[in-house]
């Protein structure tokens, strides 16, 4: 069964399924390419007729991960005309639901909205509320800062990904409620670099009234680049593709295979100035003027409500990804940690040893790397917002994976088949597990993200205690078996990057 829908710029027409109306390939802004490559995005052009909606649009281009633990990366056909969003929705009425808007990670290079785990057929069902993800432009096309360098002869953005997911963010406020959703009640949610996405967002001024709310998973405010930093790569990149800086206006004419193909080279000449993620926000005065935790925390977002969470063995997945991780000594162990916060390595290691005092080197690392990037990072952007807005919550998911003998833990994205409303499919088995307290789980969170969306606060009929976040208990709910509220978790190893990061 088919519907159509009207929007602001021409009729969609798209399917139903177990009672929730799906409309993919939805574009929310002109292809970006030729004299828009890099550009900011401008208004979708419109068109007669009923536009088919029920097959989703190219995804940016991207290179493959070597190892899919869940199927995140893109599935499709892609291409630079890849800005397109997807929505969900239990009907075209007048009931202005709540609206979640969903930006996906994969480092900044890969990804997008059309994966099988973002599907958002479940959660729209069972929380009655609109579900929209979209893609937005990745790697160099997205996150290349090429003003400094070219002045006039070329228009330029060093966050044009940024500037997709609000082109889409205004999409969303001028035609959503023709899906039934309310354009003033909009929570973004995104995870890992996708909640990255977000956190930086939350320091756009242009941001400033297109949502109400926030959720980020995996992910927080500390990841952008300093405007010197973002100049260097973006020279780096000319270097690659043998371009001269006086000839910057050529980089709009290399084919896109080719400048995904330098990000390679980029990244491997860049690794230390970058520390992992050489394409990410960075720090521009047209776009992101200011480091986002500091707008933050000066109540730049002041009334923001959020969710902030982490998962207990963040690192287990890219520990997967990198065989080394095994066979690391405790010298290796020293060096990889002095690389990362200099001097301080052997305190820092010390905590580690005393709070894991049976763990390998190996594991000892993914734990500290989970606390560098993703769970300090959270409890910072906590820490923040707690000044400026009542409704702070943080949590930690719990829950491990039974694969691979149970050692990736609750490992990096294994929260999003609970968060959608997967945990059911037969291929996320093996990795997700099954049984009630699986399913009871996906359904707890659920119905936490809905009715955190609905008022402000996750709590709902079967999970009636998590407390907002505070100084004082730094109370997180543990989201495993049980869901209960947990004081402070990982505290010897907050305190022991207080002054670090």
């Amino acid at each position: 069964m088919s519907a159509v829908v009207e929007t602001c710029s021409g009729k969609l027409a798209g399917t139903l399924d177990r009672g929730v109306l799906t409309f993919r390939g939805i574009p929310y802004a002109a292809p970006p390419v030729g004299r828009l490559r890099f550009a900011a995005p401008q208004p979708p052009e419109p068109w007669t007729g009923v536009r088919d909606a029920t097959q989703y649009g190219a995804a940016a281009p991207q290179t493959p991960r070597r190892l899919q633990i869940l199927p995140t990366a893109a599935q499709g056909p892609q291409n630079e005309d890849c800005l397109f969003l997807n929505v969900w929705t239990p009907g075209c009425d007048a009931a202005r639901r709540p609206v979640l808007v969903f930006v996906h990670g994969g480092s900044f290079l890969r990804g997008d909205g059309a994966s099988p785990l973002y599907v958002g057929t479940p959660l729209a069902e069972r929380a009655d509320i609109v579900v929209v993800t979209l893609n937005y432009r990745l790697g160099a096309l997205g996150f290349t800062s090429f003003a400094e360098l070219g002045g006039e002869r070329i228009e330029a953005s060093a966050n044009a990904g940024l500037l997709d997911q609000l082109a889409a963010l205004h999409w969303v406020r001028e035609n959503i409620s023709a899906f039934g959703g309310d354009p003033s009640n909009v929570t973004l949610c995104g995870e890992s670099a996708g909640a990255m996405s977000v956190g930086a967002v939350l320091g756009m001024p242009a941001a400033r009234g297109l949502f109400r709310r926030a959720i980020l998973q995996s992910g927080a405010a500390h990841n952008f680049l300093s405007e010197a930093a973002a100049a260097r790569i973006a020279e780096c990149m000319l270097g690659v593709l043998e371009i001269a800086p006086s000839r910057l206006e050529r980089v709009r004419d290399v084919p896109a295979e080719a400048l995904v193909a330098a990000q390679a080279k980029v990244m491997q000449l860049m690794e230390s100035e970058a520390d992992l993620l050489c394409y990410q926000p960075a720090i521009d005065a047209a776009t992101l003027p200011a480091p986002p935790l500091e707008v933050i925390r000066a109540g730049g977002v002041a009334g923001v409500s959020m969710i902030v969470g982490t998962n207990r063995e963040e690192w287990n997945f890219f520990g997967a990804l990198d065989p080394r991780v095994t066979q690391l000594t405790e010298d290796d162990l020293y060096a990889r940690v002095r690389g990362r916060v200099g001097e301080n390595a052997e305190s820092l290691l010390r905590v580690y040893a005393r709070t894991r005092p049976h763990a390998t080197p190996g594991e000892r690392f993914c734990a500290i790397e989970t606390d560098r990037i993703f769970r300090i990072p959270a409890v910072r952007l906590c820490e923040a917002q707690i000044e400026h807005a009542p409704n702070v919550f943080a949590y930690l998911f719990t829950h491990a994976s039974p694969a691979l003998d149970g050692r990736l833990g609750a490992c990096h994205v294994l929260e999003l088949p609970f968060v959608f409303g997967h945990t059911g499919l037969a291929p996320l088995a093996p990795l997700v597990g099954q049984g009630p307290e699986v399913e009871r789980l996906s359904h707890c969170i659920m119905d936490a993200w809905a009715s955190f969306m609905r008022g402000g606060s996750p709590m709902h009929a079967e999970l009636q205690a998590w407390p907002a976040y505070d100084r004082r208990q730094r109370t997180t709910l543990q989201l495993g078996t049980p869901c209960a509220p947990i004081a402070d978790p990982g505290a010897a190893e907050r305190e022991a990057w207080e002054k670090l990061l």
